[in-house]
């Protein structure tokens, strides 16, 4: 079931960036307008199940997964307000490829929270990230604009990953409706100060504009983001980023399968690349896990296995 909700969860990421470039190119709709409508339709649908099941569920939730759900929630709204905005000055393939890179941040994050990585979760990395290099190549920062929509990606990375990280924290006790519900509420909240604060407009826009944005609501956030929130209870949030990865080379077959654009010449070699680096993070983890287990105590037992969850416990 999880490699299931991971492919799902890649092709609905892997959508956003091809359907945020239409809309903004053909439509009225302003980049922190898309980011609004998807996190507040997503909030509304993830909330209803929660609400008539069990209601109870939000008068339940404690100081602390509320505070990991707001750091969360400013850090996707940050994150859309850079990414979104990223698609308007760079290309599609390079702000879609920086912003997934929110795996090496995370990495970066762990390592000062004083998180050692096994060498193999660090070969992984690497590998995974020439399979990047080798789909976009290096035509990144063309022009002011674009280096300017290529700093803005990588930022949106940064931020991808603390939501990573957070959301992980937050996952560890609350179930998939609740934090979602919460996160993307918030983060629609944020966003919509934002819109107010540079007066981008949230309503107003055409026909085509509003089929955009429930385009990806539909596909980028209630499909792919529940996914990979929906896996972050089993799996590692570093695990979670590296598969994200695979949005770029999916992003560019979408595109070449509907949109009839010419793939990359290195995409097929960069999609090798990026599992065969997954499958070295995945070995890495789970020889990581194993010495845990069997390591002698200090009364000379070996230690049981932890019963934490694995997003907890992240990598060595």
């Amino acid at each position: 079931m999880n490699f299931f909700l991971a492919a799902v969860g890649v092709l609905g990421v892997a959508s956003s960036g091809p359907l945020i470039a239409a809309t903004l190119g053909a439509t009225t709709v302003s980049a922190l307008a898309i980011a609004f409508w998807r996190n507040a339709i997503g909030a509304a649908v993830m909330a209803s199940p929660t609400l008539i099941r069990e209601p109870r569920q939000f008068g339940r939730i404690t100081q602390r997964e509320f505070r990991w759900c707001l750091l969360a929630a400013v850090a996707l709204a940050l994150h859309f307000a850079c990414f979104i905005t990223s698609l308007q000055l760079t290309s599609v393939a390079a702000a879609t490829a920086l912003v997934c890179l929110q795996s090496a941040w995370i990495a970066v994050f762990q390592l000062f929270r004083g998180t050692r990585h096994r060498w193999q979760v660090l070969a992984g990395l690497g590998i995974a990230f020439g399979g990047v290099v080798a789909i976009t190549g290096f035509d990144m920062g063309s022009s002011p604009d674009a280096l300017l929509g290529d700093l803005l990606a990588v930022a949106g990375g940064a931020l991808a990953g603390l939501y990573t990280l957070a959301g992980g924290k937050a996952r560890q006790s609350m179930t998939t409706g609740t934090y979602t519900t919460l996160c993307y509420g918030m983060c629609a909240a944020l966003v919509a100060v934002l819109a107010l604060s540079g007066r981008q407009p949230l309503v107003g826009f055409e026909a085509a504009g509003w089929l955009g944005i429930l385009a990806i609501t539909v596909c980028a956030q209630l499909v792919g983001h529940t996914a990979f929130n929906h896996l972050l209870a089993t799996m590692s949030p570093l695990l979670v980023s590296m598969i994200i990865l695979l949005e770029i080379p999916g992003a560019a077959l979408l595109a070449a399968v509907f949109l009839h654009e010419t793939l990359p010449a290195g995409t097929y070699a960069g999609l090798g690349l990026i599992l065969a680096g997954l499958a070295v993070v995945v070995l890495g983890q789970r020889s990581g896990k194993a010495a845990r287990r069997g390591r002698p105590a200090a009364n000379g037992r070996n230690e049981p296995p932890s019963d934490r969850p694995l997003a907890e416990l992240g990598t060595d």
